[in-house]
């Protein structure tokens, strides 16, 4: 039986694939360190990443030279290794990116630019006859195809992380909650419902929590986390033939989130249409009727909220609209997918985005990492930080020096 040293060189709270991936590349990097892994919930992966699309994002959306852009393109390459290494199911069926009509054109041309600059591969646009001889069903003006996007099973990439982990000489804690973290001169005391881990670094990876933690580690206030809950549904089994890979709208410039879409899932388990973005009224409120007033006292008390809340009310509206009613959100699919019945709608589901909004309300979209003393914070970590997870473990491993 292993035992642990009573003050773990590193210790990572989160045991999503961001925060897995960093004890991963830290035992494998550093060998001889201690790393220990603390999560509130019972088992790996149990809220962003559980509730995961499974797209592996090429890099088509992101700003080149950001940090998503530079972190999505390394990742994707890791996480390809990772999973031919391990045995795991990888994808290549490409995405379409569709332009409805020569109104989305010039978006669309954009879109094209910012992916050549980002040096993803194989980036063209087609016409509607090509189109259809990838999708039969959809209506195209024009697509941008990405023939490298892929689909995966995020929750069994970050249980074979969660195996590695262990493998190398890691420990993770499950159902071991954070409730306080100080600073005691030449380590970090983490109190938790377990008992307190003290630790010479600590990496914060909590994703819809990571500014509660912060926090409590003496992060800045802000930016702080606003959770959207993304409603979908799934085609069901009979009209999933509808869709043979991924169909996406063009995207709007102001929004990091990427519209109604069709997305193939691993392993023929059927395809999902959606999400939507609706305020969540709970960090981690995947119903409609999941409200906690602490949580909803904290977005009223956050001034940023209401900032948010005064640019973006009509889209909030638009959204609001779709969730509350079946037919609408079908509507807006079949602007797509022409044959698309409301009846063939199934099995409605949902994740929650920890999306990170500044005092001013604006969404922030690049990746968010800060560091304050012994503490590193991943502050914001959205879209597509599961197909950079690699990387970004690499890229914090970095900034933690040589330990």
């Amino acid at each position: 039986m292993r035992v642990f040293s009573p003050v773990a060189d590193y210790c990572i709270i989160g045991a999503g694939i961001v925060g897995l991936a960093v004890a991963r590349e830290l035992l494998l990097t550093r060998p001889g360190y201690s790393v220990v892994v603390l999560d509130k919930e019972s088992t790996v992966g149990a809220h962003q990443t559980g509730h995961n699309s499974g797209v592996v994002h090429a890099g088509l959306y992101y700003k080149p030279g950001s940090a998503k852009s530079q972190l999505c393109r390394r990742g994707v390459g890791l996480l390809r290794e990772f999973c031919a290494e391990h045995g795991l199911a990888y994808d290549e069926c490409g995405k379409l990116v569709v332009a409805r009509d020569l109104h989305e054109m010039p978006a669309l041309e954009r879109l094209f630019e910012r992916a050549t600059d980002a040096g993803v591969p194989g980036v063209r646009i087609i016409g509607p006859a090509a189109v259809r001889a990838r999708e039969p069903h959809c209506r195209a003006y024009a697509a941008l195809l990405s023939p490298s996007t892929a689909i995966v099973d995020f929750g069994a990439i970050t249980r074979a992380i969660a195996q590695d982990v262990l493998r190398l000489g890691g420990e993770i804690r499950l159902g071991c909650q954070v409730q306080a973290i100080g600073d005691r001169g030449d380590r970090v005391e983490v109190g938790t419902t377990g008992g307190p881990v003290m630790a010479r670094r600590l990496v914060i990876c909590a994703g819809l929590q990571t500014d509660r933690v912060s926090r409590m580690a003496g992060g800045s206030r802000g930016p702080q986390i606003v959770p959207f809950r993304g409603e979908y549904y799934h085609l069901r089994r009979d009209r999933a033939v509808l869709v043979n890979g991924l169909i996406y709208p063009v995207p709007d410039p102001r929004y990091p989130f990427l519209g109604t879409h069709f997305t193939k899932l691993i392993g023929g388990a059927g395809v999902s249409v959606g999400p939507n973005a609706v305020l969540a009224l709970a960090r981690e409120g995947y119903r409609r009727r999941d409200v906690r007033l602490a949580d909803v006292a904290e977005l009223a008390g956050w001034s940023g909220t209401w900032r948010m809340a005064r640019s973006h009310w009509r889209t909030g509206i638009y959204e609001l609209a779709g969730s509350l009613l079946k037919s609408l959100f079908a509507r807006r699919a079949r602007s797509y997918i022409p044959e698309l019945r409301t009846r063939d709608l199934v099995r409605p589901g949902a994740g929650v985005r920890a999306q990170a909004v500044s005092d001013s309300g604006a969404l922030v979209d690049d990746f968010v990492i800060e560091r304050h003393g012994r503490v590193l914070s991943v502050r914001n970590a959205p879209s597509p930080a599961a197909t950079a997870s690699f990387a970004i473990a690499q890229f914090i491993v970095q900034r933690l020096g040589a330990g």
